[in-house]
């Protein structure tokens, strides 16, 4: 991922290092501004789902193998896959990076590392929750013989008294030991490691409420006489534990629809070297090379066929079950699969430059970025912690010299304060919901690039369309076609497409395929005359055949009788109509139209459904565009309008006040798309439209356009609930734990049930984020 500029130009590099023991989320901010304040980076982000950080740079200040090695000094293990070999390149001191995209001819070598990589993050992610759940187990295994030994199993029943003739002190102190300093270890490190860069953060609170329990139960073990709550540090490790396993198996679980994406393409090509068929990795394969694709085999990489011919399912891009025909000249694309026969095609796009590759890393960058709310979250988080400490603090201060309530009374309140405000819960609310968002939508064929754009969906009050390629089809096809009495419609249409045949206008085009579709056979004319602006003039079968508008009509003097009504119906439907006369009488005529698509109906209906509303902006005579926005439905029509205008027209709608996503396929399109608060790009669209979009539908359906907004709405729903239930377990939870209730109803929450309770909010921020994706793919299934 190093741009490659001109020769000359500064170089940024962009850095992926996986970390190995960064178990926490909320650990992303402090990360970030810890690798932020480095002399000579520009940006950071941490990519949740993969514990991957993602770092600009400047090659000519800092290198990649430097900044591996602060991260090991602020006590994170990483790798960085070419670190080594990046550092070392000529011109470029310590100008390492991680991925490095090709110039526009140069081949790329190594076509699917970015795929390989994603593997390897995947398989580091399961590693680290499998850990999480290994120190989940033994730590509860433990737990339980202290718990069972203590003042809470005496309350169930069971003996106060340990076996082997061992106090409660030395028996707490053998099980506890190796479950705060071995399970409860992934806290401790992770709040020492923030300590050396001068912050704390969620995993401070959690380290000091089991690290203070465990040593005052330490020293009224082997030093003083005292009450002993190992127990306490115990269930607080193993209740944190399990909240923390849940949490990080859900949050890799979200990269699932990348990994089911990335399974698409297959491990090996066979492409011809040599005038031999070779089978080679796949990373192996360049471009320009030519591939064969045998019967029930994928196709490895996109290109376009050279020979041979055959059905390709392409279901996992366009969303459409029926196979596409494939001839020399198609364009094939990687992950797609060959049905029954055999075709050979030229490598265009390897690795990377896939247009698999290119979902999977746009499907990632969306779910590692942060959404604007995330910022407030992690904010507000930041100082929650030091409120947390704070009231802990206090408490004790208040319990043991106030309220004379001794001294492990006022240690547990102080500890219970602590643990219990830990605002864990604060800092998954927005990027877990997002996450799953994200991925939701990317196994539904809807790609956000993303946070930002997601959230900024979730606002819109006004669609604009194009109208051309995205709410029709984007190629004119016959439509109707009226015979005149004595004439019949086959031999019309015969007519027509005969005397059409040697045109390349698209109307010909259309009227010729027509035929083809119909079964009807077609001549080459005689004679063949084509006259600008009017039509054309032709010979077929010895009578003189004309077909034009009505100005070659009256120019040739043809009375147009009953027809000319008709005629002006059809154009007032938005259609092109063109009149058939054979031998100076008129015999019909046919109209052609830019079709509808089929879902575009529906979009506007489901539109306007969630309260939208509804624009076509369009460089279409204005009564074309009135006819196909009454069919639709469409609130406004924008009509006869340059393309270099498409985005003077958006700023006039959001100047008065609206949230506008524009919708659109074309190159013309390009400006509106990024002028818009959320530009929306139909996946079959040019390059140029798909890159400047914020959301690109890959379906080609605008339906999705309503289903895109419906689920950011859905996600910042999700994110406004866990914020409040953040908000409000931290509101009600400090002042309980603090004991605001012992003097009136003698409740004092123990840290273990603190613990717990904390715990249980970060689960349930957790699941209800989960929630969504479940609910959303059944509206999503229905649809």
């Amino acid at each position: 991922m190093l741009k490659t500029p001109g020769h000359g130009d500064r170089r940024e590099g962009v850095l992926e290092l996986t970390l190995k023991n960064c178990h926490d989320a909320s650990e992303q901010a402090g990360l970030e501004s810890y690798l932020a304040r480095l002399p000579g980076v520009s940006g950071v982000h941490f990519d949740r789902t993969r514990a991957v950080a993602h770092v600009s740079y400047d090659p000519g200040r800092i290198g990649a193998e430097a900044l591996r090695r602060r991260l090991e000094q602020g006590g994170y293990g990483c790798t960085c896959r070419d670190c080594q070999a990046s550092a070392s390149q000529p011109g470029h001191p310590g100008a390492g990076h991680a991925h490095s995209h090709p110039g526009p001819t140069q081949p790329h070598a190594h076509g699917t590392a970015p795929l390989k990589a994603h593997d390897a993050h995947a398989g580091h992610g399961a590693a680290m929750v499998n850990d999480m759940l290994r120190r989940f187990v033994a730590s509860l295994l433990l737990t339980l013989p202290i718990v069972l030994f203590s003042p809470i199993g005496g309350a169930l029943g069971f003996p106060e008294m340990p076996p082997f003739g061992l106090s409660m002190g030395l028996w707490g102190f053998l099980l506890a030991t190796p479950v705060v300093w071995w399970g409860g270890w992934p806290f401790i490190r992770a709040a020492w490691r923030a300590l050396l860069r001068g912050e704390a953060n969620m995993m401070t609170l959690i380290a000091t409420g089991i690290l203070v329990s465990y040593t005052y139960s330490l020293g009224a073990t082997f030093f003083f006489e005292g009450e002993v709550f190992y127990e306490a540090a115990a269930m607080l490790t193993t209740f944190s534990l399990a909240g923390h396993w849940l949490e990080m198996r859900a949050r890799f679980a979200t990269g699932r629809a990348v990994e089911a994406l990335l399974k698409l393409a297959p491990a090996t090509a066979r492409v011809r070297r040599g005038g031999q068929e070779v089978e080679i990795p796949l990373e192996q394969v360049l471009v320009g090379d030519e591939v064969v694709v045998r019967p029930g085999e994928k196709v490895p990489v996109d290109g376009v066929v050279i020979s041979g011919q055959s059905y390709v399912d392409e279901s996992m891009i366009t969303g459409e079950p029926i196979p596409v025909a494939k001839t020399p000249g198609a364009k094939v694309i990687g992950g797609t699969v060959n049905q029954t026969g055999a075709f050979t095609f030229e490598a265009t796009a390897v690795g990377a430059d896939t247009a698999l590759s290119r979902i999977v890393q746009m499907v990632r960058n969306a779910q590692a970025s942060k959404a604007p709310a995330q910022r407030l979250a992690d904010l507000a988080g930041k100082y929650l912690v030091f409120i947390a400490l704070g009231s802990g603090v206090l408490t004790f201060l208040f319990w043991y010299f106030l309220g004379a309530q001794g001294l492990v009374f006022a240690l547990t309140a102080g500890v219970s304060a602590i643990v219990v405000a830990c605002p864990d819960a604060l800092a998954l609310a927005t990027p877990t919901a997002i996450t799953v968002g994200v991925g939701l939508a990317a196994r539904e064929g809807v790609l956000f690039k993303n946070a930002a754009a997601l959230e900024a969906t979730a606002a819109l009050d006004t669609v604009v369309f194009d109208k051309t390629g995205t709410l029709t089809e984007g190629k004119p096809a016959l439509t109707d076609l009226i015979p005149a009495h004595g004439m019949d419609e086959k031999a019309l249409l015969r007519f027509a497409a005969s005397a059409d045949q040697p045109s390349q206008h698209p109307l010909a085009r259309s009227i010729l395929q027509a035929a083809e579709e119909q079964g009807v056979g077609v001549q080459p004319p005689d004679a063949f005359d084509s006259v600008p602006g009017h039509g054309v003039v032709a010979t077929v079968q010895g009578r003189r055949v004309l077909i034009g508008n009505k100005k070659l009509m009256e120019r040739e003097r043809i009375a147009l009788g009953d027809l000319e009504a008709q005629a002006a119906e059809l154009a007032a439907q938005g259609k092109t109509v063109v009149y058939v006369a054979i031998d100076g009488k008129v015999v019909g005529l046919v109209a052609v139209a830019d079709v509808i698509r089929p879902s575009a109906v529906e979009a506007v209906r489901a539109l306007h459904a969630l309260g939208l509303k509804t624009v076509m902006l369009t460089g279409d005579n204005r009564r074309t565009a009135e006819a196909v926005a009454r069919q639709l439905g469409m609130d406004t029509v924008i009509a006869e309008v340059l393309p270099e205008e498409k985005a003077a027209k958006v700023r006039e709608l959001q100047a008065q006040g609206r949230k506008v996503a524009m919708v659109g396929d074309g190159v013309n399109d390009a400006p509106a798309l990024a002028q818009a608060e959320v530009g929306m790009a139909i996946g079959a669209g040019t390059d140029v439209a798909v890159e400047t979009a914020d959301v690109v539908l890959v379906k080609n359906n605008p339906a999705d356009v309503a289903r895109s907004i419906a689920l950011a709405r859905k996600v910042r729903g999700k994110i406004k609930q866990n914020l409040f239930w953040a908000a409000i377990y931290n509101l009600l939870a400090i002042p309980v734990a603090a004991g605001a209730l012992y003097n009136s109803y003698g409740i004092l929450l123990r840290p273990e049930w603190a613990a717990l309770l904390m715990s249980a909010s970060t689960v349930t921020v957790t699941v209800n984020a989960l929630l969504l994706g479940v609910r959303s793919r059944r509206r999503f299934t229905r649809a």
